[in-house]
């Protein structure tokens, strides 16, 4: 494997993705810098430093440091993924959305997409009225604003210049996909949170040095990262095979065995969707909710504060759905089924058709289970050392996830892209020797 990356900048295409997608994440950060028109950055810094909330560390780390900043970027993709989850769950309840789907070829997926970038802007539009109408009353512990001139001229420009903010960050995503190397909207999010490493080592230096932090007690959560970075990748690479044999067949006048293979079931087919999508439901109402100070938001925030009871129980509970939800529509046992009898495979002892579809259905819960159960344990890590272990910098077992799961999928297809390379080689050369 090696030796093949090192003949990356050998292949022109693969090599151009590459560039496409590091520029992309250096005009994603450039904007993380640009702060709101507006906004006294003194000020912000003043108020999120003295705010010290695992809330706000939390979805900054998800924006790239842009919510600290109420950069233009400060929605993050956040709004995307919340529109994608409505749309995703929509075709169950509304027919003509199903059909569109399953009946619409390319143009009805193309029509789907349009239908969810228009709700991406309509839900920019309502976050970003209520986080600046939040920020607008805001002041620094030594009685700033963060706010220059609030009033209704603020509020417009906010709004516009967040949700616009929102609507670039989904077009570099989507150009990342098109364009570039892996999956954009997760690149992204991944680009935020690994930007915030170099800080956090400093920071983390700075702690041993003051004697907030024991040498010992970093040694131990350094040793938990490498053991949960080693035991997500086992995870991620581990399989169900389910056997299939396949009838013999008659050709000419040879009769040939019928050959065996299996259908592989990833243990978590989902990838990091779940816990993206719970956190998306659950970070953004609480973060508004922060921001407002009214006695009923402020108990909303309390009771979504991400080392609370309520808020890692409803984060696990929406894991488990997403789980099973996202694997439902992704798996078609019933196509897969078919497919199997259409090509003559079957499951040993099993019939084929609806009791095929029946066996693969009971595998596939059970594996889902377990696949649920093994994000959710990762994602709850961060909460089990803030707690228990009284550790004073925001360490994300769901960040973690993400980071290591995107980089193995980016890797796959980098790899792809250098087979596919080595294949098409062989080809060429196979014919001149014709």
């Amino acid at each position: 494997m090696a030796q093949s990356f090192e003949n990356l900048g050998k292949i022109p295409e693969l090599r151009n993705r590459i560039l496409y997608t590091l520029l992309m994440f250096v005009v994603f950060r450039i904007g993380v810098y640009i702060t709101t028109p507006g906004v006294n950055p003194v000020a912000l810094t003043q108020f999120f430093h003295a705010s010290n909330s695992n809330l706000f560390g939390l979805f900054n780390m998800f924006t790239g440091g842009a919510l600290s900043r109420f950069s233009i970027f400060s929605l993050g993709i956040m709004p995307y993924i919340s529109s994608s989850i409505i749309f995703q769950m929509l075709p169950m309840v509304v027919p003509s959305l199903d059909r569109l789907q399953k009946e619409g070829g390319d143009a009805g997926r193309k029509k789907f997409m349009q239908y969810i970038r228009y709700g991406t802007v309509i839900l920019s539009l309502f976050q970003s009225i209520g986080i600046s109408y939040g920020i607008e009353v805001m002041r620094s512990p030594s009685g700033l604003p963060v706010v220059s001139h609030p009033g209704l001229n603020f509020m417009i420009i906010a709004v516009i210049t967040l949700t616009a903010g929102t609507v670039f960050v989904m077009w570099i995503g989507e150009e990342i996909s098109e364009h570039g190397i892996g999956n954009g909207i997760s690149l992204i999010i991944f680009a935020g949170i690994v930007s915030a490493i170099p800080a956090a080592f400093i920071n983390t230096i700075k702690i041993v040095q003051t004697g907030e932090l024991n040498v010992m007690l970093l040694v131990i959560i350094v040793a938990m990262m490498i053991l949960v970075i080693g035991f997500i990748v086992f995870v991620e690479s581990a399989q169900r095979r389910i056997t299939i044999q396949y009838a013999k067949k008659m050709v000419g006048r040879k009769l040939y065995s019928g050959q065996s293979s299996y259908l592989p079931i990833k243990i978590n087919t989902p990838g990091v969707i779940p816990p993206i999508f719970a956190m998306s439901i659950l970070l953004f109402p609480a973060t508004i909710a922060n921001f407002i100070k009214l006695p009923v938001f402020e108990g909303i925030s309390g009771y979504l504060n991400p080392t609370g009871l309520v808020y890692n129980i409803l984060y696990v509970v929406l894991i488990f759905f997403f789980c099973y939800f996202y694997t439902a529509i992704t798996f078609k046992v019933d196509d897969v089924a078919d497919d199997l009898r259409k090509y003559g495979g079957n499951i040993p002892g099993i019939k084929p058709g609806k009791s095929t579809a029946n066996y693969i259905d009971k595998i596939l819960n059970r594996v889902t289970f377990i696949g649920a159960t093994y994000l959710s344990a990762v994602c709850l890590l961060p909460t089990i050392l803030i707690n228990k272990f009284h550790v004073p910098f925001y360490f994300g077992g769901t960040g973690l996830l993400i980071v290591v799961v995107v980089a193995m999928d980016t890797i796959v297809q980098i790899q792809s892209h250098l087979l596919y390379r080595n294949y098409d080689s062989l080809l060429k050369k196979a014919s001149k020797n014709k």
